[in-house]
Order: structure tokens, then sequence, then C-alpha cells
């Protein structure tokens, strides 16, 4: 039986509107919850505050590994069902998030809102490789990462306000009305990307077959393993984040102020490469941006083992660390995407799985490394940027492209 199409298609501000929103579930349950990982130790009687990161890592592990099925059953079924059947599987996680009587079942709801938001990733990326390509996609993703940006800037602040005036599972009570919200627009108005003539069977044969084209594909290979460690930073920033602002620098309350203006540079960077990538190229983009990386993560690193770092020198580093991560991460998924085709699905599951459980398990040896300093996160942040370079030298075989 055919769904009902929308009466009317997509236009490009719509698409990136709902490529936005459909990546904002992720990041909304990752970083609303964040000023209340204390309150989550204490309701459960944590004795290591370093055990307040599983909340975050339980999560992120599921919406890693969960993309290796979704891309698969989003080429064989199509995007729109798929979507809509895993939104329904992150509303039952919201739901067991508010009742969880103990820590350990509250961490399996934590992955059971991880293995349903892993689709949205997925289908996101899939609907605009299905309607884009190239240049184009670069542009679309990082137009809808700019607004999708806005979340990590205001959703720990939304979090502080609501535990002002409520108990901190009311906090998920708010991801379980966006996830019902997000769902009923989806199904009015997300239309069937995926040709007839495209699907793949759901095979063993046929998704080993798929996995071992994308893996197979140097640049995609390349650029993912790329995109792992760049993620692996900015995980260890989101994981330690509470801890280094709170515990190290004392900021108390005003720790999602200094989040948001962290989110802010990082955003600044995703506008930017949306005004520049069609002109300047997503390789030339991202491979200046890799040393950028790098050499601030040096600096940083440096400073942290010699003179120390105040917190207003901290903030201005990790600004400039970090706004390079929007000129890099969109365009090494166009990259590794580019020459998927015909299995896009696929293509966009295994990246997002490898990134986002790669990036979750390097990010979290960074944050568990936490020991009361900035200097294991620093020196994190250095290791990740050479691996980058590393990984891309590789994947170009040993060539940059700097220039125009």
């Amino acid at each position: 039986m055919r769904e009902a199409a929308p009466k009317r298609p997509l236009s490009t501000p719509e698409l990136v509107a709902m490529v936005a929103t459909l990546s904002a579930l992720n990041a909304l349950a990752i970083d609303i919850m964040l000023p209340a990982l204390p309150d989550i130790g204490r309701a459960f009687g944590l004795t290591n505050d370093n055990d307040r990161q599983l909340v975050v890592v339980a999560y992120i592990a599921l919406f890693g590994v969960s993309q290796l099925v979704y891309g698969p059953l989003a080429d064989a079924f199509g995007r729109r069902s798929v979507l809509i059947s895993a939104l329904g599987i992150y509303i039952l996680g919201s739901v067991l998030c508010v009742v969880a009587p103990t820590f350990e079942l509250f961490l399996a709801a934590r992955a059971l809102q991880g293995l349903g938001a892993g689709a949205t990733r997925v289908i996101a990326v899939t609907v605009v490789r299905d309607l884009t390509e190239g240049r184009r996609m670069a542009q679309v993703m990082s137009m809808a990462m700019t607004i999708f940006m806005v979340v990590p800037i205001v959703a720990p602040s939304i979090g502080q306000l609501i535990l002002f005036v409520a108990p901190w599972r009311w906090i998920f009570g708010g991801l379980l009305l966006y996830a019902l919200a997000i769902t009923a627009w989806s199904m009015w108005r997300l239309p069937e990307t995926l040709r007839h003539e495209n699907r793949t069977p759901f095979r063993p044969g046929a998704i080993l077959a798929a996995y071992a084209t994308v893996l197979s594909n140097r640049q995609m290979v390349g650029y993912m393993i790329a995109t792992v460690f760049i993620t692996a930073a900015l995980f260890a920033y989101i994981t330690a984040a509470e801890q280094i602002f709170v515990d190290v620098y004392d900021l108390g309350a005003a720790f999602p102020i200094a989040f948001g203006a962290i989110a802010i540079s990082i955003s600044i960077g995703t506008f930017l490469n949306s005004r520049i990538v069609v002109r300047h190229g997503m390789r030339r983009i991202s491979h200046t941006m890799t040393l950028w990386f790098t050499a601030m993560g040096f600096v940083f690193t440096a400073l942290t083992l010699t003179t120390g770092v105040s917190f207003l020198a901290f903030m201005v580093l990790l600004a400039l660390t970090f706004s390079v991560i929007g000129l890099t991460s969109s365009n090494f998924n166009a990259l590794a995407m580019e020459p998927m085709g015909r299995v896009a699905g696929s293509a966009s599951a295994v990246f997002g799985a490898m990134t986002s459980a790669g990036g979750a398990a390097l990010g979290a040896l960074i944050a568990r490394a936490f020991d009361g300093t900035v200097g294991p996160f620093a020196l994190g942040l250095f290791l990740a940027g050479l691996a980058t370079l590393g990984a891309v030298l590789w994947t170009e075989r040993g060539r940059l492209t700097l220039k125009a």
C-alpha cells in the first residue's frame, strides 16, 4: 500500500528546517539535561561524580550503533516510515526517563532514547543526499546545522530554567513533547524521497554488499575516520563541560551561559561555511580548518602545562578551537557521502554509526580522564587534531587542498 504523499512538495527552506529540527532532537536529548546531572546523581545516590557521564554515554552509544540498522531499513522500506517508527521508540524512551525508579533503569531508558534518535541522523542526511549533491549538499547541511546550532546555545539554559521551577524529570517531559511535535510534522509533511528503482532488499546478503561498497571507498572511509576524531573532541567537551565549568571554574548556575557561548562559536563557523562553501569548495575549507584545529589544540595544551589557563583564557582558546568544527564537519560529511549515490542510506548509517559511537567512545575516554583540571581535556583536543589531520592526509594520499 502506497503512503499518501504531502500535497505540496518540500521547499528548500522547509527541507533545511526539517533537517535542523530532526538533528535538534538528538542535541536536545544531550544538552538540555546537562545542568541536571548533579541532581540526577543525588537522586540515584551516585558516589562517583564521573558516573554522571554515563547518562550521556548510554544515549550516544545506542544512537551510534542503531544507525547500522536504520540505513538498510531506509534503503529497503523508505525514509518516511522508518523515521516515524523510530520516533515512536524515542517517545517510549522519554516516557520511561520520566518514571524510571533506579539508575540502571534510567540508563536503559536513555539508551532507548538513543536507539530511536539514531534514525533522525540517518534519515536527515539521506533525505538531503536524495534531493541534492556535491557542494549544494554541503550548503544545505551547513544551513541546517546553522539553525540546529541554536539548540546547544539555548538548551542548557532551558534545562536550568526548568530546574528553577520543577524537578529534573520535567526536563524529560519536555523532550517527550518535542518528539511528539516533530513526529506529527514528519507524518504531515515529509515525502518519501527514495525512488522505487533504488530500493534494495532487506536481506543479509544485500546489506553486506551495500556495506562492502561503502567501506571499499577510500574517500568515504577516510573522511569518516577524520570525523570520528573531530566528533570525539566535541563529545569530550559535552560530557565533561558541567564538571569543567562548575568544578574547575565554579560557575554554578551560570554554567549554561558559558556552554552557550562556546556553542555560538561553533554556530558561527557553521553559518560561515554555508556562505563560502560553494565558492571555495569543501576540501579547501576543511583542510585549512583541520590545520587550524590542530594548531589551537597544541597552544591549548602548551598553556595548560606551563602558565595554566584562567577562565577567560579557557573560553577564548576553546572558542577559537571549536569555531572550526562548523567548517569541517559538514564538509567532511558531504565529501564522504559524495560518491555514495545508490547506497546513500547504508552509507549514512555507517558514517553516522562510526562517527557517533567512535566519537562517543574516544570522547568518553578523554572526559573520563578529568582530574580536577583542564589538562587532560586540552591534551585530548590536540591528539584529536593530529589524528584528524592524519586521516585527511591518508584519504588525499598526502595532499592538502589549501589554495583555490
